[in-house]
């Protein structure tokens, strides 16, 4: 949603009245909603049954038709909804609960469009903001004007009013509004409004793809790709699935400290049954933001998979989640080649070495020509300032290659170890250090999203620290 949006036409196609009218009655064209949303929220109706009827229970009971297939679960979006009255709240905890909302993250914080607008100037921008108001027409509109100063451009809103006013419909969806909704409704009509909007068979729904790979061995990927997934999940709040493509000698479950039975193993070596329940079954929760797909980094078996499982496995996760992080091994064939062209991202991680230099450059040259339409490689340099080890100026090196350098990661063996040894990202162990900071800025580049920040205690202000 954006300001641009803004702009106003009077001239609108004479059958959109028609077709809006029959499907809400010309009646109710400008009836408040206030009396039928009560009437809705209150009535025996919504008990299904005389069996639910006899449920004790502080929060109202609202029916949920059967529906016989075709409602795709949702992706790991993240939803936040501003509301003015208790039964929407009450409403959306009804949706939050729904299968179809299993991966989906749902806040819902009181108070409306003024509510939304103090959030969003301090908060990155989900993926959706549902947001109530009963204010008149004129109200809203200034209302969405000012919080559209505030959102990403790409964030989808739907506005829950009280008046069926076709004018206000329009130019709600002129100022970008996806969704317009008037009470009565129920959760199943939420939820597919919702799911209208991310789950759309001629646009599925395709996360971010980020594709992580070193240009030698030994310069750390692994340890960049990991932090970095825990750096957009945790830090720019976005919902993650790390991918360890590294099916030998793999590292992201020693990293995070989890024993996984299941591995993305069992996915490549099925393709054809990685549908999004079985991959949602193989996943290893690391956090409530961050989803693994460990490796078996197993050399009991040399497992000889096709190009075209890669692909599907890695498709298959895309769909349901907002960013994807892949860790690819150091190695060279034809599925590596294929996802690195196919990545939304790359991120080529060298140190400041002449075999770095070479082989990166190697990299960058050939995806820049392959992905003309794209950002080129970014440059992540680690481990600079060894003591003792020559190295190629940083100038020098960003000059050679054709790329500057993302961040540079300074050499901090402590930090980096102690992760390593209790099963920690160096944001767990150390938030201020450099290396942290850096890697929540490149989190922070490539999702346009400010690093949230813990908020200080009564006591660390009053120290001022």
């Amino acid at each position: 949603m954006s300001k641009e949006k803004a702009l106003f036409e009077d001239e609108f196609d004479a059958d959109f009245d028609d077709v809006f009218a029959e499907d809400q009655g010309m009646d109710a064209l400008d009836a408040p909603a206030n009396d039928a949303f009560d009437s809705f929220m209150s009535s025996d109706d919504l008990l299904a049954s005389p069996e639910q009827k006899q449920v004790v229970t502080d929060q109202p009971i609202f029916t949920m038709p059967d529906v016989n297939g075709g409602d795709a679960p949702l992706p790991a979006i993240s939803i936040k909804v501003f509301y003015e009255r208790e039964e929407t709240r009450m409403m959306m905890d009804v949706c939050a609960r729904d299968r179809r909302m299993g991966r989906a993250t749902l806040e819902a914080i009181p108070g409306g469009i003024p509510a939304a607008i103090a959030y969003m100037q301090e908060n990155p921008t989900p993926n959706l903001l549902m947001i109530e108001s009963s204010a008149n027409a004129q109200q809203i509109l200034g209302e969405i004007d000012s919080l559209a100063e505030h959102c990403d451009e790409n964030v989808q809103v739907m506005v829950v009013g009280v008046v069926n006013d076709i004018k206000l419909y329009r130019q709600l969806v002129a100022r970008g509004v996806s969704e317009y909704l008037v009470p009565p409704f129920e959760p199943i009509q939420i939820i597919r409004s919702i799911s209208s909007l991310f789950v759309d068979p001629d646009r599925p729904f395709v996360g971010k793809q980020i594709s992580v790979i070193g240009a030698k061995g030994g310069v750390g990927s692994s340890t960049i790709a990991h932090n970095l997934a825990w750096a957009l999940a945790e830090n720019t709040l976005v919902n993650t699935t790390l991918v360890d493509l590294d099916l030998s000698f793999g590292t992201t479950a020693l990293d995070f400290n989890q024993e996984t039975p299941q591995t993305i193993a069992d996915a490549l070596l099925a393709p054809e049954r990685a549908d999004d329940a079985v991959i949602e079954r193989l996943l290893a929760k690391a956090t409530d933001r961050l989803s693994l797909f460990t490796a078996p980094a197993s050399i009991n078996q040399i497992m000889d998979i096709p190009d075209e499982a890669f692909t599907t496995v890695i498709e298959s996760v895309r769909r349901n989640v907002p960013y994807m992080v892949l860790d690819l091994p150091h190695t060279w064939s034809r599925w590596v080649q294929r996802t690195l062209v196919a990545s939304d991202e790359v991120i080529i991680v060298c140190q400041p070495d002449l075999a770095s230099l070479r082989n990166g450059k190697n990299f960058i040259d050939q995806l820049k020509g392959q992905r003309p339409n794209d950002n080129p490689p970014r440059l992540v340099i680690n481990m600079s300032g060894v003591p003792k080890r020559p190295e190629i100026p940083i100038k020098d090196f960003a000059a050679a290659i054709g790329v500057e350098p993302e961040i540079i990661l300074p050499f901090e063996p402590e930090l980096f170890g102690t992760a390593a040894n209790n099963g920690q990202m160096i944001s767990e162990t150390d938030a201020a250090s450099r290396s942290s900071m850096a890697i929540d800025h490149l989190a922070t580049v490539l999702t346009g999203r400010v690093v949230a920040k813990p908020a200080k205690s009564f006591l660390n202000k009053l120290l001022g620290k």
